[in-house]
């Protein structure tokens, strides 16, 4: 069985607040999930809880290793910036398509699909 080293004091402390603070930003996020009625209002609760929930967890990773190692430990960065990038991509994907599905459903027929929802309609 390995043996988990020991952090100092101070060190376990900061670690153990900033992972609870992640995972209650993500615990409500995922409430948030469940409480709010409309997709719009739904996607915004758990991208937000999620992107910060993880960022706390990656700093306390960082907060870890930094004093286990006595040096910086700041490859867990990528991590952060992988999240960074991929969690509002998503969520704007997510956004555009159910926004394009929301106008082309109050239009009523398919003629109108194809054309861009970004486009706006101008008047010469």
């Amino acid at each position: 069985m390995i043996q988990a080293p020991d952090l100092p004091g101070w060190a376990a402390l900061i670690v153990g607040l900033l992972v609870l603070a992640g995972a209650g930003v993500t615990l409500i996020g995922s409430l948030g999930l469940l409480r709010l009625h409309s997709f719009f209002d739904r996607v915004h609760a758990p991208t937000l809880g999620s992107s910060l929930g993880a960022m706390l967890i990656v700093a306390a990773s960082i907060v870890c290793f930094s004093v286990l190692r006595t040096r910086p430990s700041i490859h867990e960065l990528l991590v952060a910036l992988f999240l960074t990038c991929t969690a509002p991509a998503a969520f704007m994907l997510l956004a555009r398509s159910a926004l394009y599905r929301t106008r082309a459903e109050k239009q009523g027929d398919g003629a109108e699909l194809a054309r861009d929802p970004s486009e706006t309609d101008r008047r010469d």
